[in-house]
């Protein structure tokens, strides 16, 4: 699957530039720019071949649909959405290449904020593929691309209709499922995550659906000693991902 789509803010925009791996259509640039950053940002763009069109602000906020665009606005070709038979398909692959798969699947994160910072660890943890529901949840755009930070473009995202059914099948091909909660009576220390493993995160307030739960194999807690109840969505997604990564090392 290839659509376009927009990455806004100059420090999402080096990093598209100089990651090489995303298709970038264009790159929109404010007339006159009188920002070193901005015009090192398109004579990189112009020497990779990449088309330059000079634009107003308000034609910029039209393209992007974001205010705080920093005067550059990248068009890009998005080639790493899956859907459910592609998510299938990379599984199959790393399974039989005797990889060992590490993926993030979002019950329904509603903040793109969330979202895009989520991506960007899992993108850093080395995550194979992010997993979150095609409804009901924050969609790429132009905010989660910039809290990305260019991870949005490099991470693998299957936008899927039924998360149930993905956990079952992730089941048959033997990926172990660990999701969060606070009901949970292991903690995250006590658990092996060095196998092939989906973590599943709950959404903002309410964590993981009940019934997404019951389809998991272990639940954890994060070890909570102080006086707050839970941690950000993102923040305890970093957490249970540089801990399956440290076991795996």
């Amino acid at each position: 699957m290839s659509k376009s789509s927009y990455v806004t803010g100059l420090r999402s925009v080096e990093q598209l530039l100089a990651g090489g791996s995303a298709e970038i259509r264009r790159i929109y640039v404010e007339y006159r720019t009188a920002n070193p950053r901005v015009e090192e940002a398109v004579g990189k763009a112009r020497d990779a071949g990449i088309d330059i069109q000079e634009a107003n602000r308000a034609r910029l906020q039209q393209i992007s649909g974001e205010s705080r665009h920093q005067g550059i606005v990248a068009e890009v070709r998005r080639s790493t959405l899956l859907d459910e038979a592609g998510l299938r398909s990379m599984i199959e692959e790393k399974l039989s290449a005797s990889e060992v798969p590490l993926l993030l699947m979002l019950d329904g994160v509603q903040d793109p904020h969330n979202l895009g910072a989520c991506m960007r660890t899992a993108d850093a943890a080395g995550c194979d593929a992010i997993i979150v529901p095609r409804h009901g949840a924050a969609s790429l755009g132009p905010t989660v691309s910039k809290v990305a930070t260019g991870a949005a473009e490099h991470l693998p995202y299957a936008a899927v209709p039924n998360l149930r059914r993905v956990l079952e099948w992730l089941g048959e091909y033997g990926v172990t499922r660990v999701a969060t909660s606070d009901q949970a009576d292991k903690s995250l220390y006590e658990v092996d995550l060095s196998g092939p493993m989906v973590l599943v995160m709950g959404r903002e307030h309410s964590g993981v659906d009940k019934v997404l739960a019951k389809r998991c194999d272990t639940l954890v807690s994060l070890p909570m000693l102080g006086t707050v109840a839970s941690l950000n969505v993102s923040v305890a997604t970093g957490i249970c991902l540089y801990e399956a990564r440290r076991q795996r090392a």
